[in-house]
């Protein structure tokens, strides 16, 4: 399983205000990231989870919240914490993203390890997405493989940032410039740098 933060982020880190991107609407930052996360399951809090009910990212949903009633939706997943989504998420990229069902869940509202998911036949099938908000990608910052992240021209005021990291342990292996943004894909180092 290959574990990626996706987010977009402003030239001072902030990601967020009052439940909103700050900065003017970036189509093709939408666009990029709707295809990447398509067919994938995606890790995310309780209130970005709420924020996206209309238009839910991914093939599946894993949302990290500590009440078990927190999600009704049938593609999602509820996990108490970083261990539990993890291991919802090597589960889903094992068997597939499928599509949910109340076997998904123990008696106790949380995800059952024994739960069955139809195969996923995605060549990508190993990848999973964090999309936020900002205290889930500081949790799930020590176990990500990788980072999508647009980074925003501007600097925007805002309630919510993306974690501080070392660029020391990380690359960039891919870049891309777009109007209003530059998508740059990062790989966590594994020579000990």
């Amino acid at each position: 399983m290959r574990l990626v933060s996706v987010a977009a982020v402003a030239e001072n880190g902030v990601i967020g205000n009052d439940g909103e991107v700050p900065w003017p609407h970036l189509p093709a930052d939408v666009e990029q990231y709707r295809e990447r996360v398509a067919d994938s399951p995606v890790i995310l809090g309780r209130k970005t989870f709420e924020s996206m009910r209309e238009d839910l990212p991914g093939s599946r949903q894993i949302v990290v919240s500590r009440s078990a009633d927190a999600v009704d939706d049938p593609t999602a997943l509820v996990a108490g914490g970083v261990e539990a989504a993890l291991d919802a998420a090597r589960r889903l990229v094992g068997a597939g993203a499928g599509t949910g069902s109340e076997t998904d869940r123990g008696p106790d509202g949380s995800v059952d390890a024994d739960s069955h998911v139809e195969p996923q036949a995605d060549s990508h099938a190993d990848a999973v997405y964090v999309l936020g908000g900002g205290a889930i990608y500081a949790l799930f910052h020590p176990h990500i493989d990788g980072m999508a992240i647009s980074h925003v021209d501007g600097a925007y005021d805002g309630d919510t940032r993306f974690p501080e990291f070392d660029e020391s342990e990380w690359e960039v292996i891919d870049e891309t410039d777009y109007e209003g943004f530059t998508l740059r894909e990062w790989s966590r180092r594994n020579d000990g740098r």
